[in-house]
């Protein structure tokens, strides 16, 4: 799953070219008359913001920093274990290090399985792509295979040909951008008068000069989406990674990787390399690491949302689609190596070995073991569009342990929605941050990402913090505390990424809420003491 699509290059383009305290929780009633945040965030607050209040700070956050101050203070919880399906994890980075899980139960480098689980040496958890790096999108792989008579070959060469012709267009249009930045930069420096400026003075240019502002409209665009100069010519670099592998109908990413993908029992494959052959690549993973749990009030970096965690690491997610292979086995083998939680922020249009991830998420379910899953960055209605993994089988939930994250933006009212998230009255269950939101990356870096594989590790964080607390609670416990304790928000929102489409907020999943920490633990103490009986309603 990419980060998001930049629906917006078109339009810019164009622009350019013209203690015994009884502690309340908060009050859900009146969340829709909150005042909308006007002013800008600040870097420290932009840093941080998936963590803040919506009452306190009217940014709308999870209240995690609340939820630590007022009810975890001096609480001791127990460790919890998160497996994170993705494309690997830098586990020496500053702020990870610390909380990567170790399997006890095996001797480093001996290449023996020590504890017979089937994985040698798999101390940290298990890379199920070896040295694969780059992949096909699912649907190029089902289309080299079929007859090129049949009627799902043309259904997919006709999906194929529209792709490829509107990624050749976005990588002109990025080229084009790229080429406008570096004029636009010195006409905002000319005007100033100075070499270097800050944010602020692009803010207070006031000129009429037409291309001074179309200049600093260019600029302010980037800079709200977390882009830069050289952001977008990383960002040309993955438009050519997506038409050389992605779409790429010679080319065989799985060859190096030596087992048939297409037989679930041919498990003798990948290694103990966690962050696969090049650990610059692993970027997702490791901001979805960080989170989750990167170590908190340690002086460095930033603070994941859960403490007492541990991260077990499992590669299963290349720079294309997943195989439902490894997305199957990544969660039987966290399931049987005492994972509570596990993160899965990934998805794709087609699954053609569907059954084994369900089979999988029902082994996970028998485990007590809950699985986050992202919505998906399309700006689609994910009950009318095809979206995997689900849990969703002829209408109905296979099981109950698994829950689908849509995507907030920092912006409280009528942008609340990010405006690639997928929604769905019936598949996608609660929204969450994930715009813009500061996490590890390798090398002891952090950066801004976003998406809906940016809320779903926001939510898993929340799943940890309530079974390292409350550990009696059972993962459908914990997936309906999650949904009922949210804020229920029921204004008209923008959806669908072109800014032309409305809906009630109360519309777009099947709680109406966005996830809050605060009242999560406050519903989950009420639970753990049978207080409550609303999950028999």
């Amino acid at each position: 799953m990419r980060f998001i699509k930049l629906f917006l290059f078109v339009t810019v383009l164009a622009l350019y070219s013209c203690g015994t305290t009884t502690i309340l929780s908060t009050p859900i009633e009146k969340v829709d008359t909150v005042p909308t945040k006007v002013s800008d965030l600040t870097e420290e607050q932009l840093e941080n913001w998936n963590q803040l209040d919506l009452l306190t700070d009217t940014i709308p956050g999870m209240s995690v920093d609340r939820a630590y101050d007022e009810l975890l203070k001096n609480k001791k919880g127990q460790t919890v274990i998160v497996g994170i399906i993705d494309s690997g994890i830098d586990i020496d980075h500053e702020d990870l290090k610390n909380v990567i899980w170790t399997n006890t139960d095996e001797k480093p480098n001996n290449g023996i399985d020590d504890d017979k689980n089937g994985y040698i040496d798999d101390i940290h958890g298990w890379n199920f792509l070896g040295d694969a790096i780059h992949e096909n999108l699912e649907y190029v792989r089902i289309l080299k295979k079929e007859n090129t008579g049949s009627e799902l070959y043309k259904s997919l060469k006709s999906e194929y040909d529209t792709e490829i012709a509107k990624t050749k267009q976005e990588k002109e249009q990025v080229g084009q951008i790229i080429q406008f930045v570096p004029l636009a930069q010195k006409v905002i420096k000319d005007h100033l008068g100075k070499e270097e400026y800050t944010i602020e003075d692009l803010k207070g240019i006031t000129s009429t000069d037409q291309q001074v502002a179309q200049s600093k409209g260019l600029l302010l665009f980037l800079d709200e989406n977390g882009l830069d100069y050289e952001g977008l010519k990383d960002y040309a670099e993955d438009i050519d990674s997506r038409l050389k592998y992605n779409f790429g109908l010679d080319f065989d990413g799985r060859k190096v990787v030596g087992d048939n993908p297409d037989d679930i029992t041919d498990t003798k494959y990948g290694n103990n390399i966690v962050y696969g052959p090049d650990k610059e690549k692993v970027s997702h993973g490791t901001h979805v690491a960080g989170t989750v749990a990167a170590q908190r009030n340690n002086g460095i970096g930033m603070n994941g949302i859960a403490n007492n965690v541990e991260i077990m690491t499992l590669r299963a997610v290349p720079d294309g689609d997943e195989y439902d292979k490894d997305v199957a086995l990544a969660i039987r083998y966290a399931a049987d190596n005492g994972a509570k939680v596990i993160n899965m922020s990934f998805g794709k249009s087609h699954s053609p070995h569907q059954k084994w991830v369900m089979d999988a998420i029902k082994y996970a379910a028998s485990k007590d073991v809950l699985i986050v899953n992202a919505a998906g960055n399309d700006a689609e209605n994910i009950d009318v569009e095809a979206s995997f993994p689900t849990d969703v089988e002829n209408g109905s939930e296979i099981a109950d342990n698994f829950i689908t994250i849509g995507a907030l933006n920092y912006k409280y009212g009528g942008e609340l929605v990010a405006n690639f998230s997928n929604y769905g009255k019936g598949n996608v269950d609660i929204f969450a941050p994930g715009v813009k939101i500061w996490s590890t990356f390798p090398n002891n870096k952090y950066e801004y990402s976003q998406g809906t594989s940016m809320a779903a590790p926001a939510v898993s964080g929340v799943a940890a913090l309530i079974r390292s607390y409350y550990p009696k609670l059972t993962a459908p416990q914990v997936k309906k505390i999650i949904m009922n304790s949210g804020l229920p928000i029921k204004t008209d929102v923008i959806i669908g990424g072109d800014n032309t489409k409305t809906d009630s907020f109360g519309n777009l999943s099947k709680s109406g809420k966005i996830v809050n920490a605060f009242n999560a633990l406050i519903l989950a103490d009420k639970v753990a003491k049978g207080k409550t009986d609303f999950l028999t309603k």
